[in-house]
């Protein structure tokens, strides 16, 4: 047996394993590469003389070895952040609001399903959404009616701002399976210009297909508007234009044959998601757990993203 001890991060490993059930995912969570996730399982495997986890199978599975040491996991990785909940209230007094406000239209997809989760660990918190969109949420922040903002790009000229990773998506065409542009591996901006795009009713500034492809290629298409993402995907499905959103909102109507996806130029439309907070707010353990539970989360449950 090597001289290797089971430390905290092993087990955080394990547990990782198994929520985000493959290696290359639980490595994403866990800000390591893949290379140095494996290696670290490797270790342990060396130190027990035994596999952890089965080879060569997918899903990925455990051994009874590793799953012994998956269910220590499970018991103890919640009760050492449950003492260290304790002792941030201890050390840093009562936690304050945690006021969110959201520049992306469809980020409720993700956000609601953290916020129930979260509530459990902080119920003293008072958790809310601020009503509405807002194209620039940093001034907030510093006017104090926002603790923490979910943004599509972080901004380096606000030095009083801390920006956290959140993860990396990609937008992708939708389109009718009988629409003409079907046909083609992947869409250009130069495709967008005789369609009809149907969008969210935010400004352009918000949307990731004008911003990052359209914009710039001073293309600026007929546009219908929907406030919900149902509604644009059943406009999608009956013809009646063009679309293009986030791939973790649409998964079911391509399973179902209602709409096909196609990337946004040949290597697809990458887009990134930050929280940002103030300088002080990224000291509250009760923010820093927020912004670590909205990522975990959203890395293991999410289709198509992958982390920053």
């Amino acid at each position: 047996m090597s001289s290797t001890a089971l430390e905290i991060r092993h087990l955080e490993t394990l547990l990782a394993l198994s929520e985000c059930g493959s290696l290359s995912k639980a490595a994403a969570r866990l800000f390591l590469t893949q290379s140095a996730l494996s290696h670290q399982l490797k270790a342990l495997e060396s130190h027990y003389g035994a596999a952890l986890v089965e080879k060569n199978v997918r899903p990925l599975r455990f051994t009874a070895i590793g799953n012994r040491l998956l269910a220590l996991a499970r018991v103890v990785l919640p009760q050492i952040a449950e003492a260290g909940r304790d002792v941030a209230r201890l050390a840093q007094g009562h936690a304050g609001p945690l006021r969110v406000a959201v520049q992306c239209h469809n980020c409720f997809d993700w956000l609601m399903p953290a916020m129930d989760a979260y509530r459990t660990l902080w119920p003293e918190v008072e958790l809310d959404i601020i009503s509405g969109f807002v194209v620039d949420p940093l001034p907030l922040l510093a006017h104090g009616e926002a603790e923490l903002a979910i943004i599509h790009d972080r901004h380096d000229a606000h030095p009083d701002v801390a920006f956290s990773p959140l993860f990396r998506y990609e937008s992708v065409a939708l389109m009718s399976p009988r629409h003409r542009l079907a046909a083609k591996p992947w869409l250009e901006a130069t495709d967008f210009a005789a369609e009809t795009l149907i969008t969210y009713p935010v400004p352009d500034e918000m949307l990731d297909v004008m911003k990052h492809c359209l914009t710039p290629a001073s293309i600026n298409p007929k546009r219908r508007t929907a406030e919900l993402t149902v509604a644009i995907l059943q406009l999608v499905a009956s013809g009646r234009g063009i679309a293009a959103l986030p791939s973790w909102t649409v998964g079911n109507y391509i399973e179902r044959g209602y709409v096909v996806s196609r990337p946004i130029g040949p290597s697809g439309l990458r887009c990134e998601l930050y929280a940002a907070t103030t300088s002080a707010g990224a000291q509250a353990a009760y923010i820093r757990e927020f912004i670590a539970l909205t990522r975990a989360q959203s890395l293991t449950e999410l289709a198509g993203v992958s982390a920053l």
